[in-house]
């Protein structure tokens, strides 16, 4: 069973290239995920914002798609996913932003 996961590209206000996430990251949309990484990049030097803000799952496959392209990203992850991020390593490597949390009122 695919674990649900949708990918939506565009352009991030600055110009780069934009990924947007949203649902899990996981060994079994791995593949798309990679695949959607490779084609935002499109071929250029230029580096990719990969906004993972509504990303609830992120395992080891996910993680060793982002270390593969890691000097090119720029992350924009939840809270939830810092740990993972931190501990990994990954964080040394790609230029990683905390999304904002929702302000409860």
């Amino acid at each position: 069973m695919t674990a649900p996961l949708t990918l939506t590209t565009g352009q991030h206000p600055d110009g780069a290239a934009l990924l947007t996430a949203a649902g899990e990251i996981d060994m079994s949309n791995s593949q798309a995920f990679a695949t959607a990484i490779d084609t935002a990049l499109g071929g250029t030097d230029g580096r990719l914002v990969l906004d993972l803000t509504a990303v609830e799952y992120l395992d080891s496959a996910g993680l060793s798609i982002l270390f593969t392209h890691a000097e090119r990203l720029e992350l924009i992850a939840p809270p939830l996913l810092e740990p993972v991020i931190t501990l990994s390593g990954l964080a040394d490597l790609a230029t990683v932003r905390t999304a904002p949390t929702a302000d409860p009122q």
